[in-house]
């Protein structure tokens, strides 16, 4: 597979539309979830070209005592699945009180963040649909895990898991927990998500609510099961 750099989310999304659009995955009906903040600007575009409703799945990373930005794990909104890396977790002695307080305190901004996205709107309906679970990049895949592992307990008929771009070895790790997998470009020199986008700028929250609140406006005369 050809190593791509994108321009932006957006391009991304429309590329990976594009391949998600010959999967024929239209059998069924269709629910778009984008991991936020970054996932949802690429899942708005497949959404889009899907003509599919568009909703979150929060994942919040476990991190490492002392070094906030290594994980050793993660957390998905839902029935709270905490995913652990027992290996990593050992070789860096994280004791228990440790781990039981970050669990504790993703679980707070899980929950602070789903009133931000979703509102008062429920939860969409995921038995018998097709679930296109997006992020913009996979580097480890354990929060990419943990939501499918989330997602897998609300039945959706097919879990697909798809992303512009992903660590060879994660889309190993990840291919047991989905039915089927879309990915753009799988480097095997990964490095890091942004390595791939000339343009990798942050996502605001504002701008992510705003294309979850465009989308819901699509189907707000839809009935509460199709939403």
């Amino acid at each position: 597979m050809k190593t791509i750099v994108f321009e932006n989310r957006r391009d991304a999304g429309r590329q990976l539309a594009e391949a998600i659009t010959k999967c024929d995955y239209r059998k069924q009906p269709l629910v778009v979830l984008g991991i936020p903040r970054g996932g949802v600007v690429v899942a708005d575009e497949v959404a889009e070209t899907l003509s599919a409703p568009l909703d979150v799945v929060i994942v919040r990373k476990l991190r490492a005592p002392y070094q906030p930005e290594l994980g050793i794990g993660a957390v998905v909104d839902g029935d709270n699945i905490s995913i652990i890396n027992e290996e990593l977790v050992r070789a860096l002695g994280v004791s228990s009180d440790y781990l039981d307080g970050e669990i504790a305190c993703q679980r707070e901004e899980i929950e602070r963040r789903l009133r931000i996205y979703r509102g008062d709107q429920p939860a969409p309906e995921l038995a018998g649909k097709t679930a296109i679970v997006i992020d913009d990049g996979i580097a480890t895949g354990y929060t990419f895990r943990a939501a499918l592992e989330g997602l897998r307990r609300r039945n959706p008929a097919r879990l697909v898991a798809a992303a512009p771009v992903a660590a060879r070895d994660s889309v190993d790790m990840l291919s047991p927990f989905a039915d089927e997998t879309v990915f753009l470009s799988t480097p095997v020199s990964f490095f890091s998500v942004g390595t791939w986008y000339r343009d990798f700028d942050q996502v605001s929250d504002e701008e992510a609510v705003a294309i979850l609140r465009r989308n819901r406006s699509r189907f707000k005369t839809r009935t509460p099961g199709n939403d």
